[in-house]
């Protein structure tokens, strides 16, 4: 088997702590974006909640705007990482199951829905992806202290 070795470049890269942060903040960016979104025009986001045919469509935007924009602070704060992770994560999945649902769709909507979810899918690797590296430059922190 042949064994690739990063290129120098790649590793400054990959090593400069400015692109930890560049990359949560692009993982979290649609999640502020939708947060004070639906924060600027919650009736919009009330609405919302209730074309998907959520209970309580005033609790679940309210909650909505509170995970998106708490749970993407924690994951750029680099505080509370899982938490943040697991918040927007939990989210994300219950958004993909409602908002997505492919199985009952039928003809050409279908393929946008499934496109959707699969996306929602992709987004909560993502997610799962920030808490491991969280974890693991904690674990490292520990170790040279």
């Amino acid at each position: 088997m042949i064994k690739l070795k990063t290129p120098p470049m790649i590793d400054e890269i990959l090593d400069w702590q400015g692109t930890w942060l560049a990359a949560r903040l692009a993982l979290v960016l649609v999640y502020l974006v939708s947060g004070f979104g639906h924060l600027s025009d919650f009736r919009a986001a009330v609405a919302e909640q209730g074309s998907y045919g959520m209970p309580a469509p005033e609790f679940m935007a309210a909650l909505t705007v509170a995970v998106e924009i708490a749970g993407s602070l924690l994951i750029l704060t680099g505080r509370l990482v899982w938490l943040g992770a697991g918040m927007l994560g939990v989210f994300t999945t219950l958004g993909a199951v409602f908002a997505h649902p492919f199985w009952a769709i039928q003809g050409p909507a279908r393929f946008d829905a499934l496109a959707s979810f699969l996306e929602h899918v992709g987004l909560v690797g993502g997610l799962i992806l920030v808490a491991l590296v969280a974890r693991r430059l904690e674990y490292e922190e520990q170790k040279n202290v």
